[in-house]
């Protein structure tokens, strides 16, 4: 009887998806014709809410383009538009980090018209590097949001979707997942940036 020939398959690993992931930032970094840099804590952009979008160009397209560009070069799923110094309420999300084009999601002007359910998860911030911590968070969530053309929309979320969602809603509106942390936790967080800007790490 033929002995069945099986595909040299190797399971995906944490090790694996970092390599992956940082390859494909690296060609992103190769490719882009523009990178915005991110900004830190406690940049004041950071801290105050972004303004509406009221005109929707090319040139807002262009510019939705060079975030998503900018948050797979940082290795981040989410980028809201404060965090490169543009106080706009723009974000995107990928949660798929460049692996599923149809996971790519644009929020313009986004509002959460609905809210169910409850999750405990870790969270981290490209604006908050080295800093991550469990954040409540609503399970279900769907957003209102325009895209590039000024067109509206819904869009549901749950779990990691959810989270993204929301945490770059709260970059919008001058809200960082630190904010939403006991005073305990957040005091904590806080003395190890101030530890990390004393030592020039941060």
């Amino acid at each position: 009887m033929p002995t069945e020939i099986k595909p040299d398959v190797q399971p995906e690993t944490p090790q694996s998806r970092a390599a992956v992931r940082a390859a494909t930032r690296d060609a992103i970094i190769k490719s882009a014709p523009r990178l915005h840099p991110v900004i830190k804590y406690p940049h004041p952009t950071l801290l105050r809410p972004g303004e509406p979008v009221t005109e929707f160009t090319p040139e807002l397209a262009q510019f939705v383009e060079e975030m998503f560009d900018s948050m797979y070069a940082a290795e981040g799923i989410g980028l809201a538009a404060p965090q490169i110094d543009v106080s706009k309420q723009i974000a995107v999300i990928d949660i798929s980090f460049h692996e599923q084009p149809e996971d790519k999601l644009i929020l313009i002007n986004p509002v959460v018209i609905g809210r169910s359910g409850k999750q405990f998860e870790e969270e981290g911030c490209l604006s908050l590097p080295e800093i991550r911590e469990k954040v409540h968070r609503d399970a279900w969530v769907k957003v209102r949001a325009q895209n590039v053309k000024g067109e509206f929309f819904e869009v549901e979320g749950t779990e990691l979707l959810a989270r993204a969602m929301l945490h770059e809603i709260d970059h919008l509106h001058g809200i960082l997942f630190i904010d939403r942390l006991s005073r305990l936790k957040r005091d904590l967080a806080l003395r190890r940036i101030r530890k990390l800007q004393k030592n020039g790490d941060w």
